[in-house]
């Protein structure tokens, strides 16, 4: 399969033999790796998938996303309805596709939301469609946020519940230990949605072969906005988690694997759930005991009406 071969050829670092191998390639994956590797190769690289978020965004309303979201929203609200916290912390939380849903389908609303996100366009459409809670910005890297957090008077002990929704696997597996064990004791429960990868070596044919059939397969599910999604999203995650020196955008494993790294950071009854099959691998709903108290606070009708505007990040 000439996408194979291409993949093999940017893990070798020869972009150059990656472009030959894929051009004439009528796939959806050879067709949009050739385009991508061709502007690379012109020099147009850019930097993160997230400076300019309308592919990204394209990406998460279009194809199997929208059932994903449907489910991952549903666990969430879910959560809030078990745990009742006073304030939810959302990591990573992008536009609000996923949490904005989940506060409105639950019956059990939190006093106070904190949004950590780093990519201002993300932050401030979140923002617009937050108004109706007490919502607290914070627009930088959860590294920052969590280094910040002891010097703002106004930021709460802990939260009953902190998620991330497909955003911690951005973090280097090093990273994320760190990020979660500095959460630990500020978290009432944890609920975290990421994907179910297999374990396989990072370029391995085995690895390879598992990319190209499952980007055939997602790209395949995208019709006015496939070039958008697969030029401004797909092909620069795809090839940043092979060639060597690229931007990467993801650090992905196995679900055991995410339990392990969520116990070894100290969190307790650690739980997996099956969530969605989705067309990458199967997502899943992790959720783990912290290391502080729930903070259950009395339930706050949702309503259209602003309560009292977000703070300007």
């Amino acid at each position: 399969m000439s996408a194979v071969r291409a993949l093999q050829a940017l893990v070798d670092d020869d972009p150059e033999a990656a472009r030959r191998a894929v051009s004439g390639d009528t796939s959806l994956l050879g067709s949009a790796l050739a385009q991508h590797l061709d502007r690379q190769l012109d020099g147009q690289r850019s930097g993160s998938v997230y400076d300019a978020p309308a592919a990204f965004e394209a990406f998460i309303r279009g194809g199997g996303n929208v059932q994903l979201y449907d489910a991952t929203r549903a666990a969430l609200a879910a959560a809030y309805d078990a745990e009742q916290p006073a304030a939810v912390l959302d990591v990573g939380c992008g536009d609000g596709t996923a949490l904005v849903p989940a506060l409105r389908a639950a019956r059990h609303h939190p006093d106070r939301v904190d949004v950590v996100e780093p990519s201002e366009p993300l932050l401030e459409a979140a923002l617009s469609e937050l108004r109706a809670w007490r919502v607290h910005p914070w627009p930088t890297t959860v590294q920052e946020f969590l280094t910040r957090l002891d010097e703002d008077d106004d930021a709460p002990a802990g939260w009953g519940v902190v998620q991330s929704t497909f955003a911690l696997h951005t973090l280097p597996h090093a990273e994320r230990t760190e990020v979660l064990r500095a959460l630990l004791p500020r978290t009432g429960r944890l609920a975290v949605v990421e994907f179910d990868v297999p374990q396989v070596p990072v370029g391995s044919p085995e690895h390879l072969e598992f990319l190209a059939r499952t980007y055939e397969q997602g790209l395949a599910e995208y019709d006015d906005d496939r070039e958008l999604v697969a030029q401004g999203f797909l092909m620069p995650v795809l090839t940043g988690q092979l060639r060597p020196g690229a931007v990467r955008a993801t650090f992905e494993q196995p679900a055991q694997a995410w339990a392990e790294q969520v116990r070894s950071a100290g969190f307790a009854d650690v739980e997996v759930t099956a969530l969605d099959d989705y067309w990458s691998s199967p997502a899943f709903l992790l959720t783990a005991r912290g290391g502080a108290p729930l903070w259950r606070g009395p339930a706050t009708p949702w309503s259209p009406t602003p309560r009292t505007a977000p703070p300007t990040p």
